[in-house]
């Protein structure tokens, strides 16, 4: 009875551990079968989340597609002149204002300084006054160019054209904006030099007088003086002719020394010595712009300036093309950068240059405008394709803005209202989709 009670006692326990082995691998296979389910879940969430991430890029990725692409016809359309054009515009105008275009006149050089000084300066209060009123003759105009520099902060003045010494009227604008000095006590940079007469009727302020007489001489005394106010030299600088047949490429850079404190130096058929002793306080770190082509400035006078720093030629063929290269150029120092909408332009005419050189400072102040030629009262190609680059547009409505503006100097026998409205149009902000302001 033992040996059988033994037996089953031995039966028993076999069966148990088999049982329990047998479980155990249940409840294994059990487990295993719960986590593959739950990574099979994860793995489908995740790919889930990646396929909606990439189903979005994609969607951006379109709408950029469609939005560069709507871009690019918007342009296209309004890149054309108008081929016809309504002959009784001008008939009884009470305005030569238009909404997008600011048109600045004057009798003359004198006239209009006296005009877009008091548009650029109101002088209502402490706050729109100048520091200091320029002076200088449109007759020598490598010497106003070159005081352009001046109009820069903290002068923060307009550039008045005296045409034969200091009239009546330049003495009002004078009193009418009561410059407040600039961080020296001057209130009066004349960039020419005065007579005894003028002197006299000058004495209740206090006055500078610039008097080199040769203009690259005169450039670079400009550029020192005006370094012994901000405290530095700038390393970048604008490098153009003193050559008569060629200084519209030159007057180009007016805007921009009206905007930064940086100057203008002048070459002809050599680098002259005042120009070279300039470049040589850079100590080999000059930036150098040279305006216009070679024909203004010759590859053998840049070969030269390359002893003193980097030199980038600003070209283009002819005025239009180089005033439109010079307004969209920039690199990592220096230029414009104006290719898309939201600025402000100013257009002037080669035919009267001096209009350029009292206008430049609305690159100063207001819309911080380059200017851009307007030859023979002409637009051209490359004027409608550079506006519609800027034209402004809008998706929803065109409360988004941008908005562009313009600014036209001197009369309409040199820039016809004709062509103020087409340059106003361009301006005008349009639907992207190429539809009216019907709904707005």
């Amino acid at each position: 009875m033992k040996k059988q009670t033994y037996g089953i006692s031995v039966l028993l326990a076999s069966g148990l551990l088999l049982a329990a082995c047998s479980g155990e691998e249940e409840n294994a296979a059990q487990n295993n079968e719960g986590t593959g389910s739950g990574e099979e879940e994860n793995m489908d969430d995740m790919n889930e989340e990646e396929n909606m991430n990439m189903e979005e890029e994609m969607n951006e990725n379109d709408e950029e597609m469609n939005m560069e692409g709507s871009r690019s016809e918007f342009e296209e359309n309004f890149a054309e002149l108008p081929e016809s054009f309504n002959e009784g515009a001008e008939e009884g105008l009470q305005t030569m204002n238009t909404k997008n275009v600011t048109r600045l006149e004057g009798d003359n050089p004198e006239h209009f300084s006296i005009t877009a000084s008091q548009t650029i300066w109101p002088a209502t209060h402490e706050h729109n006054q100048p520091g200091a009123v320029i002076l200088a003759d449109p007759a020598e105009w490598e010497k106003a160019l070159a005081a352009l520099s001046l109009v820069h902060h903290p002068n923060d003045g307009p550039l008045l054209l005296l045409e034969e010494g200091l009239s009546e009227e330049i003495l009002a604008e004078i009193e009418r904006l009561s410059p407040k000095g600039n961080e020296e006590g001057v209130e009066i940079l004349a960039a020419l030099e005065l007579s005894d007469e003028d002197r006299e009727q000058l004495e209740e302020y206090e006055v500078d007088e610039i008097t080199e007489d040769e203009p690259a001489a005169f450039a670079k005394e400009v550029e020192d003086r005006f370094a012994e106010t901000i405290g530095e030299r700038p390393e970048n600088v604008l490098i153009g002719t003193m050559n008569e047949e060629h200084k519209i490429a030159s007057i180009t850079a007016g805007s921009w020394i009206s905007h930064m404190n940086e100057s203008i130096l002048y070459v002809e058929d050599e680098v002259p010595e005042p120009t070279r002793e300039a470049l040589e306080e850079r100590e080999g770190s000059a930036n150098i712009y040279v305006m216009g082509g070679e024909s203004a400035v010759s590859e053998e006078v840049v070969e030269e300036l390359r002893e003193y720093g980097d030199v980038e030629r600003i070209g283009g063929d002819g005025p239009v093309d180089h005033s439109i290269d010079f307004a969209a150029y920039e690199d990592d120092h220096f230029g414009w950068g104006i290719d898309e909408p939201g600025h402000g332009l100013v257009f002037a005419s080669p035919e009267e240059p001096e209009l350029a050189l009292a206008g430049a400072p609305l690159a100063h102040l207001g819309k911080h405008a380059p200017m851009i030629w307007v030859e023979n009262d002409e637009l051209e190609e490359a004027h409608v394709e550079y506006l519609a680059r800027l034209k402004p547009s809008f998706e929803e409505n065109p409360m988004e803005g941008p908005y562009n503006h313009g600014y036209i100097l001197g009369g309409e026998e040199i820039i016809s209202f004709q062509t103020q409205g087409v340059i106003d149009d361009k301006m005008e902000i349009q639907p992207l989709d190429g539809g009216g302001h019907d709904e707005h």
